[in-house]
């Protein structure tokens, strides 16, 4: 019986700049949701990074997963790809009321038939993920290139990608916590938040202005910034309908905040993910630019990702 721990994925640690190192491998950052697949009988559950299964949400790759004749455990990158193959957030946000191209970017492969293969190397891991991957157009093995980090970074700017992983190729996998021997480096700066509250309306827009900001700093709520762009009709009458439920009469912050008389505050629970410039000194975001919405992450878990040195 596989433990419910070891279905919580290994995370990465965000650092400053990519490398080169031949005891290294890179891959591309994928730009979606993390999802962990169990086969078993031939039957595929999927679960999020919380461990919520969402398996109803996305049947298409459930069915993919059922054409592996092995019992498995899987990690991957369910992504919503444009009409360049390139992963983009944005578009996973339609992908329960739309037509989206949808993917599973498996890149690593915990249990085979029962047997726990996480104490193993990353690259021998790979390769046996890569020999049961059955063909299916909602299935895709995440291929990954040896030393040349640097390169491989200028590439993804170049595409328009939002970052790389690099991952130390003899490692094992660390179930459910975060390592160095995973990391992560973005091309531009990006951070998960909660939304706090939302501002009236201006001119001809509907629903609302701008979304509060906050992230989770020991047992309070900071204050992070103000985004009113990065929205549509669509998502700004979606987003609204999802805020409406969980209006409250108070500020869950302890500081004040720019428009607060304009503002209606929310139970801190939507989880997004916002692009921004730069950290100002008072640690807000400098033009946030709201991307979508998470749903794989709990809002007390949202804190401020901090970049670390090249130190490995």
């Amino acid at each position: 019986m596989i433990a419910r721990q070891a279905l919580s994925p290994m995370l990465a640690t965000l650092i400053d700049a990519p490398f080169d190192d031949p005891d290294w491998v890179f891959e591309v950052k994928w730009d979606g949701f993390r999802i962990v697949a169990r086969v078993e009988g031939g039957r595929a559950a999927l679960y999020s990074r919380g461990g919520k299964e969402v398996t109803a949400n996305y049947p298409q790759v459930a069915k993919a997963l059922e054409k592996i004749r092995h019992g498995a455990v899987i990690d991957g990158e369910l992504v919503a790809l444009d009409k360049k193959g390139r992963s983009r957030f944005q578009l996973l946000q339609n992908a329960l009321r739309a037509k989206v191209r949808l993917q599973y970017r498996v890149f690593d492969l915990l249990f085979l038939d029962g047997k726990d293969l996480r104490a193993l190397p990353l690259l021998e891991r790979k390769r046996m993920l890569q020999s049961l991957l059955p063909r299916d157009a909602a299935l895709r093995f995440s291929v990954h290139v040896a030393r040349h980090g640097l390169k491989f970074f200028r590439k993804a700017e170049r595409l328009g990608l939002e970052g790389i992983m690099a991952k130390r190729a003899q490692g094992p996998y660390h179930s459910g916590k975060r390592t160095r021997e995973w990391l992560k480096i973005k091309t531009a700066q990006r951070q998960e938040v909660v939304i706090v509250g939302f501002t009236k309306p201006k001119g001809s827009r509907k629903y609302f202005g701008s979304l509060v900001l906050a992230l989770r700093e020991g047992n309070r709520w900071r204050y992070a910034g103000h985004a009113g762009t990065g929205f549509d009709a669509a998502s700004l009458k979606a987003i609204h309908a999802k805020l409406v439920p969980l209006i409250r009469g108070s500020s869950p912050l302890e500081e004040p905040v720019p428009d607060e008389k304009f503002t209606t505050w929310v139970r801190p629970q939507l989880v997004g993910e916002v692009k921004f410039t730069e950290w100002t000194k008072d640690g807000q975001m400098r033009h946030p630019a709201f991307i979508g919405l998470r749903e794989d992450k709990p809002a007390m878990q949202v804190i401020r990702e901090r970049e670390s040195t090249l130190k490995r």
